[in-house]
């Protein structure tokens, strides 16, 4: 039976994977390692093209900004490449794209008189916001005063379209005093482990799932694989709402890194075509038959459960899919530069 993949209302670009941080809990593996590889203005076109006719302004309209509405950009860190990122804005914008925002960690904000012209061109070419994130693990690379900045210029071009990621964080961060940058072992002595995640949203997947098993040992138990077989993974498939575009035409659903249901490129052929079972068996599984079926399949390939067990149902089928990659020839597993920078 032929899957059929859903019409994306809301995602982001990855116009990248190439970051100035390699952070302990990227879901997508960035870091400073990767070649940039930056999607180029042919492939924007292409992309934004198709996307124009789907995406779906914010709840208060066009001109807003919702964690999961409109198009943002993403990497990877954009700003990398700023003149990549002006481009893309005004091609979106040309195209009628609503609700365009940006995420960013915010190195690049290293004096007020930079940080405004930057934003105030990317205003200026369509952009509707910006997305700032906080949290420990960028504050490994960022000093804090750097992203205090982007905010406050950022309330300045964009008004109420500033959202901060994670405001807990940024609170936290406030309160302490904090303005330089703070490994997150210097951080873990001003937080007890078993605080550093709650009343905050954290997924266990992607390297998080490698990179901090040790520092938080005790604090995020862990089962064994079984315990997952019952948990399905069919949302994260079928939604149509915040799923990503990269830069080597993947389109990734939902926040799984490492897979692809094909080329965004000619997102309307894979709409209307959808997948073939036989030719993309990851993906069948998964949706079909859930963490089990892939389970079994990858025993078949040599997989042997990690003793240890697994903190999520996202950390097993990363787990699963890193031994895959490594074993056979799948499509969907895409881009293969993931698997290498997990850990």
């Amino acid at each position: 039976m032929i899957l059929r993949i859903p019409k994306p209302i809301s995602g982001g670009l990855i116009l990248s994977y190439k970051c100035n941080a390699e952070c302990l809990h990227c879901m997508y593996a960035c870091s400073p390692k990767w070649n940039a590889d930056w999607m180029s203005e042919e492939n924007l076109g292409k992309i934004l093209s198709q996307l124009a006719g789907t995406i779906e302004p914010a709840p208060y309209g066009p001109e807003s900004i919702g964690l999961n509405h409109g198009l943002h950009f993403t990497g990877g860190e954009p700003f990398l490449n700023f003149e990549l990122l002006f481009k893309a804005t005004e091609m979106a914008h040309e195209l009628g794209i609503p609700s365009l925002f940006v995420e960013t960690n915010c190195y690049w904000s290293t004096n007020d008189k930079g940080t405004r012209n930057k934003m105030r061109l990317l205003k200026e070419s369509g952009m509707r916001g910006i997305l700032i994130s906080v949290n420990p693990f960028y504050l490994e690379f960022v000093p804090f005063e750097r992203t205090e900045r982007a905010i406050r210029i950022g309330l300045e071009i964009f008004g109420q379209n500033v959202a901060v990621y994670q405001p807990e964080y940024y609170r936290r961060f406030k309160e302490w005093g904090i303005q330089e940058r703070l490994n997150i072992d210097d951080y873990l002595k001003l937080e007890r482990k078993e605080e550093f995640m709650r009343n905050v949203e954290f997924f266990m997947n992607g390297r998080a799932a490698y990179a901090l098993e040790e520092r938080l040992q005790g604090a995020y138990p862990k089962y064994p694989a079984a315990a997952f077989f019952n948990e399905p993974c069919v949302p994260s498939f079928a939604r149509q709402w915040h799923n990503h575009f990269d830069n080597y035409g993947n389109y990734i659903p939902g926040y799984c890194g490492g897979i692809s249901y094909g080329d965004c490129r000619d997102l309307d052929s894979l709409l209307r075509e959808g997948i073939q079972p036989e030719k993309h068996p990851v993906l069948s599984f998964l949706i079909n038959e859930d963490l089990q079926g892939l389970f079994n399949f990858s025993k078949e390939y040599g997989y042997k459960e990690a003793h240890t067990g697994y903190f999520s149902k996202c950390h097993l089928c990363t787990d699963m899919r890193k031994h895959l990659v490594r074993t056979g020839d799948f499509q969907e597993l895409q881009p293969k530069e993931f698997y290498m920078h997990l850990e």
